[in-house]
């Protein structure tokens, strides 16, 4: 491992690669059950709503719960939720590859699966989201990140979905089995990073749901941080609307007349340029500036639900998905990057969660309005005008400017500066305190490390 850390990137410590590894095990796991789910639906109904319940599922807990996954992501030491969520998942499909065998699966043992497996995804992957700035220094997040992205491309979309389909195809038990394995490799690896990772919290306990609202208002209260949230929010509305739709489009009749492989193909196109560019957007950004390379992945994200209205051409729209994931995927390295760098590590889960919210909560909306406006119009207007609106994003770089940027950043390092020393003069009074046998002293009445909500300019 540590070969490896020095090939693919120095400066980022061993318990990074740790945590590295662990996310190349969960997602290796995730690639093969988002497979095997559904090929063990079909062979229990043949009613396309029913199976398509499988997905509904395993996606409602983000909009369920991503917000108290968030609150808890607070609460509790991150390192220890992501091994119990990876041992919770192996059992999960431990269990479900029994009842496979036994020949006992049956359609609501795998609602409910899918359904604690999403639950157990929310607080995994917020935790994990949240952990980082507590692993790697703030300079190094942006490397950090991307070969973080660039594994979890790898494993999730080109290792686990082949992996499990090879398996599925032998015995469907097996497919499990090797995933339950795969989270206790990842848990293990987990295990081994040293450290708590509990964020710092003073004053009396509270209230979960007051918890959830201070996140929202610091989140909401954010200029920068605001309009990032609503623009990824409108961008995942275009994009649910056009891929909704898309298949429509492009297998047979439909005018690129493609066939099911070919279909599965072209939806490899923006895995392979999204991997590419997780190694171009260091660079990328120090050529370009951090606003610039935003502003440019939205215009050229755009590209990608443009471009089937525009020509017919497979190879065409195949190279232009390529170049789209490969710039496109600088929006998820700098943003994450930034968040971590600017919000309170006290506050970081819920921020991470609410943001996420907002993500991926437009994304059944863009699905339906996709469909209403292919109904209505075609689907070349889908293409058109949803677009249309992911370009019209690129105005956002009105108000996330470098400068903006910079600003927000350096609140962020005196809001954390100002915890750290006040966390060092409570050590200071608790250690004076014992020595002269009085005990600690009473805890500070704030209800959180660090204000509430942010100050605007």
């Amino acid at each position: 491992m540590t070969a490896l850390a020095s090939r693919l990137g120095g400066g980022l410590p061993a318990a990074y690669w740790k945590l590295w590894f662990a996310s190349a095990g969960s997602n290796v796991a995730d690639g093969i059950f988002w497979v095997a789910l559904p090929l063990l639906a079909i062979t229990l109904t043949d009613s396309p709503a029913l199976v398509a319940g499988v997905t509904v599922a395993s996606r409602l807990p983000w909009l369920l719960f991503a917000l108290v996954a968030g609150a808890l992501a607070d609460r509790l030491d991150r390192r220890r939720t992501m091994i119990l969520v990876d041992l919770v998942r192996a059992v999960l499909l431990g269990a479900l590859a029994a009842a496979t065998l036994a020949g006992v699966a049956s359609l609501p043992l795998l609602y409910v699966v899918a359904f604690a497996l999403g639950v157990a995804e929310t607080l995994f992957d917020t935790s994990a989201q949240s952990i980082m700035p507590n692993i790697v220094e703030g300079d190094r997040l942006n490397r950090a990140n991307g070969r973080l992205y660039a594994v979890e491309l790898t494993m999730n979309q080109f290792v686990g979905p082949p992996l499990g389909g090879f398996l599925a195809a032998i015995a469907i038990a097996a497919a499990f089995g090797t995933g339950a394995v795969a989270y206790l490799v990842a848990a293990l690896a987990l295990f081994t990073i040293a450290g708590a990772f509990r964020p710092v919290r003073e004053g009396p306990p509270t209230r979960i749901h007051h918890d959830i609202a201070e996140g929202l208002r610091y989140l909401f209260g954010h200029r920068l941080l605001r309009v990032l949230a609503i623009m990824v929010g409108i961008g995942n509305l275009a994009s649910a609307a056009v891929f909704a739709i898309f298949v429509l489009y492009a297998v047979s009749p439909g005018p690129l007349g493609l066939d099911a492989v070919g279909f599965g193909l072209m939806t490899t196109a923006l895995a392979i340029g999204s991997l590419i560019g997780t190694f171009l957007v260091e660079p990328l950004e120090r050529r370009l500036g951090r606003a610039n390379l935003l502003a440019i992945s939205i215009a050229v994200t755009s590209s990608t639900l443009l471009a089937p209205a525009l020509t017919t051409n497979v190879p065409v729209i195949f190279a232009v998905w390529i170049f789209s994931g490969a710039i496109g995927i600088a929006w998820n390295v700098v943003t994450v990057s930034l968040r971590q760098r600017i919000v309170p590590d006290a506050l970081l889960g819920r921020v991470n969660a609410t943001y996420r919210l907002l993500a991926w909560g437009t994304m059944p909306i863009g699905a339906f309005l996709g469909g209403i406006v292919g109904q209505t119009f075609g689907l070349p207007a889908v293409f058109l005008i949803f677009g249309g609106l992911e370009l019209a994003l690129v105005l956002g770089r009105f108000v996330v400017t470098d400068e903006a940027i910079v600003a927000a950043e350096a609140r962020g390092r005196a809001e954390a500066a100002k915890v750290e020393a006040a966390a060092g003069a409570r050590a200071e009074a608790a250690r004076a305190a014992a020595a002269a046998g009085a005990g600690p002293p009473p805890a500070a009445g704030a209800t959180e490390s660090g204000p509430a909500t942010p100050t605007e300019p």
